[in-house]
């Protein structure tokens, strides 16, 4: 996909890839913020904090809460398989879809008792 076809997220998470792939990124590094890396793309924080969502997925970086983001130990690995990032998607998925359901049922049982 050619920079022009790509999402601005999807442009930010490839950066962030090829960095760790080239060794500018190392395990444990922490990452620009949201607020840096919007200025750095010329976009909004949503558009970082999405790159960042997906670069979470595939466990190539992991979050704290008011300290960062930082690159995984095990970020290169998983950057250098396919696959286990396509299971990583399936199971957030699946677990999705699982929410979703557990929240139709609840809201027809308490439909139910509620017209009981």
């Amino acid at each position: 996909m050619t920079d022009e076809a790509m999402q601005p997220f999807e442009r930010i998470a490839q950066d962030v890839r090829d960095q760790v792939r080239l060794g500018q990124l190392m395990p444990g590094d922490k990452l620009q913020s949201t607020r840096e890396l919007a200025t750095k793309y010329g976009v909004a924080a949503g558009t970082v904090q999405r790159a960042f969502a997906e670069l979470r997925r595939d466990g190539v970086i992991y979050s704290h809460t008011g300290r960062g983001s930082f690159i995984r130990e095990n970020a290169l690995a998983a950057l250098a398989d396919p696959t286990a990032q396509a299971i990583r998607r399936l199971e957030e998925q699946v677990a999705d879809l699982v929410a979703r359901l557990e929240r139709v049922e609840q809201n027809q049982s308490s439909g139910s008792a509620q017209s009981s």
